[in-house]
C-alpha cells in the first residue's frame, strides 16, 4: 500500500513538473505522512531507493511536449534543465521569474527583461523609451535590473524611495559603468515623464559580493554559474524584503524551489 502511494505521487510528480530535478525527499515525506504514514521508519521503505527506481523507469520516455507558459514566457524543458545541478540559468528562466516576482508583489516592484540593459547600450534612451510605456517607473518602490554581460551576471536595484542605485556584483567596481548607464536612463525617463523629483539627488552604492555567508565565494565559483542564480534569488529575497541570508548549501534547495515556482507560475509562501 505504501509503495502504491509513493508510485502515486511520483507519477503526479513527474507530470506536473516534467521531470524529477525538483524532486527532494523531503517532497516524499511529507506527501506520505499527509496519507497517514506518520512513522515510516517502522516500514522499512528506502525512500531513495524507491525514487532511483521510478526514475530509471522513466529515464527512457521525457515528456517531450513539456511546457510552462506564463504572460508572454514560455519555457521547455531544455530551458527548466539549466535549473539542474550547477549549470547556470538562461535568460527565459530568469525573465520569466521577474514576471512571478512583480506578480507578488502586486506589481509594486518592477523587473527589467534581461536584454534591457543590452538594449540601453546599443541604442540608446530611444531604443528603450518604450519598454515603459504603461509603466510608471517611479510609483514603483524598487526596480530589478538583471546584467548580462556575455559570462557575467550581476544585479542593479533602483530604490525610488531614496533615489539610491545599488549594485551587486561580485567584481566590485569593475562593471561601474553599468550604474552609469541605469543613472542616464533615469535622468532621460524622469525628463520624459515630467518627473522633476527625481532628475537629480541620485546617488550609487557598490555593493561587492566577498563571501558565501552571504552569497557566493567567488574564488571557488565561476560567476556565471553562480550569480545566474543568485540573482533570481536576490530579486526575490530584496523585493520581498527578505535578508540575504543563505549560504552554498542553500543552492541546490534554492534551485528546487526556483523550478516548483515556475512551473506552479507563483512564487512559494
Amino acid at each position: 500500500m505504501l509503495t502504491s502511494s509513493l508510485s502515486e505521487f511520483l507519477e503526479n510528480f513527474y507530470l506536473k513538473y516534467g521531470g524529477f530535478i525538483p524532486l527532494s525527499e523531503t517532497d516524499v515525506l511529507e506527501y506520505l505522512k499527509k496519507k497517514g504514514n506518520s512513522d515510516l521508519s517502522q516500514t522499512g521503505l528506502d525512500i531513495k531507493k524507491e525514487m532511483t527506481r521510478y526514475r530509471a523507469g522513466l529515464a527512457s520516455a521525457p515528456i517531450a511536449c513539456f511546457m510552462v507558459t506564463y504572460n508572454k514566457h514560455t519555457l521547455g524543458l531544455e530551458d527548466l534543465s539549466t535549473l539542474e545541478e550547477q549549470n547556470w540559468l538562461n535568460d527565459q528562466v530568469i525573465n520569466m521569474y521577474g514576471e512571478l516576482i512583480m506578480e507578488a508583489t502586486q506589481h509594486k516592484v518592477h523587473f527589467f527583461n534581461s536584454f534591457f540593459h543590452k538594449q540601453l547600450v546599443a541604442k540608446g534612451y530611444e531604443g528603450v523609451k518604450r519598454w515603459t510605456k504603461k509603466v510608471d517607473l517611479f510609483s514603483k518602490w524598487l526596480l530589478l535590473i538583471p546584467i548580462h554581460l556575455e559570462i557575467h551576471w550581476s544585479l542593479i536595484t533602483v530604490t525610488m524611495a531614496t533615489k539610491t542605485i545599488s549594485y551587486y556584483d561580485s567584481q566590485g567596481i569593475v562593471f561601474r559603468h553599468t550604474t552609469d548607464n541605469i543613472m542616464k536612463y533615469l535622468l532621460s525617463e524622469a525628463k520624459e515623464k515630467k518627473q522633476t523629483a527625481f532628475q537629480k539627488g541620485w546617488k550609487i552604492t557598490i555593493i561587492k559580493i566577498l563571501s558565501f555567508n552571504v552569497a557566493v565565494v567567488v574564488d571557488h565559483f565561476p560567476s556565471l554559474l553562480v550569480f545566474s542564480v543568485l540573482v533570481c534569488q536576490y530579486c526575490r529575497c530584496l523585493s520581498v524584503k527578505q535578508p540575504l541570508l543563505f549560504s552554498q548549501e542553500d543552492m541546490p534547495r534554492i534551485r528546487k524551489r526556483i523550478y516548483k515556482e515556475l512551473c506552479d507560475c507563483r512564487l512559494d509562501d
